[in-house]
């Protein structure tokens, strides 16, 4: 774990790819091309089936205007977002950063987290159901187990480049479209049905419900956060042509991505729309049931391509929701953490919901959860989608590239409608929920955090406004200063942490080189035997003899070439004896040995150098050996 201190969002990827080079025709298309492609695989999340099915089986073709709408919203606000990271050079996150007071942005940043969480919650569950369906011997719970290891998956793609992921993630787009082309081919929907979908009906209760979910699951709020910073895997120019044309291609680049995301919406509601809808499996409502009814109702292959294509959708969305962490907690935290540690921490967080679950309710609730996270999604929407208008309308960070003002009308108003859709569901759950008698306690608590939502909601909206001169324009970094006063004190005392190889000489000589012959060299060494370990400083082994003894020829080697030095012994705690004895001598630099060995050798062998430089204030030489 480290403090990010990168300007740049996706820091290990930024402008990797460079689009400045001369290139003719397609080439230079392509060169654009990918960023949206793997935002609309963020769109494609497990959590997405059980909304669509269950809008299908219940409503028929009558939502697919909805989806129609939430594509249309998508691409403005994708568009937005991808216009913020090409003109300003940072994601959203970082933005915010930028704008908000603290807790503002904490309270932000806590929101992104949940997004997150519950879209990796719909992943898991997703890819889960997917291999029960494939390989029925598997329990659900089993499955859920086993989505942990596509950490080590999304880990070796991410080594092999950009490029590579990129590829990764439209050869599973081109699985998951070819699946469902080849099922709404076999259930045959009625095509001026479908035709009549795409009128605008009212909604009543249950509907709306729905609605708000596939809302939520098309415009998805992490995806707005990760699209401004994928663009900035492309290396443009800086002046005004080049901006313009990496905005035009990735426009297109979103519209044709974005596109085929609408028409893997489209196909599951129309599937269970054309297949269970005015049949006697209306009522289906859960992905397995789907499954398993198409075996009876299109054939052998389509439960078949159901679940490869969900076990695609859940693993594909799910490196996307990975990213989409590290570009929250790096925007809003400056906190930078390994990759694995990351997206382990997200699965499980994601995992221990799913599995309660289904240790209390069984199977069935799973598509529940599913449908409840994608409108935990949509919930969030409005804390996405404001600050990124403000962003993109502000003329003096902006220039030429601020959105025109009937550009400008048109996100407030889809902002509107999201806030409205949202306002409206919540409103009528809580009216539901108040009706009933008791559970105060919990009613007054919901009544509190309403009203702490609707204070951070005007804060986030007003703030921009009203407050532009104390937040505006705050850069990422302090200004640039002088390098005025680069003295530095002499060194007294330095300490030199021995291991006892062959590599000692090497690193006393570098320790003298620092403080000279006018400084005191503390040398120490930390025994580690087992009787050291359980006797401390009472012990008086042969290991602890030998070491001292060393330590003593050493030290009168030293003095009898002109250098003041003692020596400091410790037991048991590497780490803690360390940071001890530099205290207690008082030492101004310690010096000490890298092994350089890395990865799984740091579980076995400690990672002391990270830890005793974290515990200390003084200056610590790092020599490698």
């Amino acid at each position: 774990m480290s403090i990010n201190n990168h300007k740049n969002s996706l820091s290990e990827v930024h402008e990797s790819i460079d689009t400045t080079t001369s290139r003719k025709g397609f080439r230079k298309f392509f060169a654009f091309i990918g960023p949206a492609y793997l935002v609309s695989v963020g769109y494609m999340d497990p959590g997405n089936w059980a909304t669509d099915l269950q809008g299908g089986a219940k409503f028929g073709y009558q939502l697919i205007w909805i989806l129609l709408m939430s594509n249309l919203m998508a691409l403005l606000l994708q568009s937005l977002a991808a216009r913020l990271g090409i003109v300003r050079r940072q994601d959203l996150a970082q933005a915010n950063r930028e704008t908000y007071p603290p807790i503002v942005n904490f309270c932000l940043y806590i929101l992104a987290e949940i997004a997150i969480a519950a879209c990796d919650l719909a992943e898991v569950l997703g890819m889960a159901l997917g291999i029960h369906l494939l390989f029925p011997s598997v329990p659900l719970l089993a499955g859920v187990g086993i989505t942990v290891l596509d950490t080590l998956l999304l880990l070796w793609l991410q080594g092999l480049g950009m490029r590579k992921l990129e590829a990764f993630i439209v050869a599973l787009v081109a699985i998951i479209g070819g699946c469902f082309l080849i099922e709404i081919i076999l259930a045959k929907p009625s095509l001026p049905a479908v035709a009549k979908g795409f009128i605008p009906t009212a909604l009543n209760k249950e509907a709306l419900y729905i609605a708000i979910g596939i809302i939520g699951a098309t415009v998805m709020p992490h995806n707005l956060y990760l699209h401004s910073a994928l663009v900035q895997t492309r290396k443009i120019g800086s002046d005004s042509q080049s901006i313009k044309k990496a905005l035009k291609f990735n426009l297109i680049d979103s519209t044709i991505a974005l596109n085929a995301a609408f028409f893997f919406f489209f196909s599951i509601l129309v599937l269970a729309a054309s297949t269970f809808y005015g049949t006697a499996n209306a009522g289906v409502a859960k992905i397995e049931d789907a499954h398993h009814l198409l075996d009876g109702l299109l054939g052998k292959a389509a439960p078949f391509l159901f679940a490869v294509a969900l076990i695609a959708a859940g693993q594909s969305s799910t490196i996307t929701g990975t990213l989409a962490g590290q570009i929250v907690m790096e925007g809003y935290l400056k906190l930078r953490i390994n990759p694995w540690l990351r997206r382990l921490i997200t699965r499980l967080i994601a995992i221990i919901p799913a599995v309660v679950v289904i240790l209390i309710y069984g199977d069935e609730k799973i598509d529940m959860l599913l449908v409840l996270s994608q409108v935990v999604l949509s919930l969030q929407l409005g804390f996405a989608v404001i600050p990124l208008i403000h962003f993109v309308s502000d003329k003096k960070t902006m220039g030429e590239f601020t959105i025109k003002p009937l550009t400008q009308v048109t996100a407030w108003l889809i902002a509107t409608i999201l806030v409205f859709l949202n306002a409206k569901m919540v409103i009528e759950q809580c009216v539901d929920y108040f009706s009933i008698a008791g559970n105060y306690g919990m009613k007054i608590s919901i009544v509190l955090f309403g009203l702490l939502v609707v204070c951070l909601f005007f804060a986030m909206t007003l703030i921009p406004i009203f407050n532009k001169k104390r937040y505006a324009n705050k850069k990422i970094h302090s200004d640039i200063m002088p390098l005025q006063n680069l003295a530095v004190q002499p060194i007294n005392i330095v300490a030199i942490a021995l291991d006892f190889t062959v590599n000692d000489e090497k690193l006393i000589a570098y320790a003298l080189s620092q403080g000279g012959k006018n400084a005191r060299y503390i040398l120490l060494h930390i025994i580690e035997s087992a009787s050291a370990k359980y006797l401390g400083n009472d012990v008086d082994d042969d290991e602890t003899r030998v070491d001292i003894e060393r330590l003593n020829i050493y030290a009168n080697q030293l003095n009898q070439i002109g250098y003041t030095t003692t020596v400091e012994v410790g037991y048991r705690n590497r780490i803690n004896e360390i940071v001890r004895i530099v205290n207690d001598t008082k030492s101004e630099m310690l010096v000490v040995g890298a092994h350089r060995h890395s990865g799984i050798k740091d579980y076995f062998f400690g990672e002391t150098i990270e830890a005793v430089r974290h515990k200390l204030t003084i200056p610590v030489l790092i020599v490698n050996l």
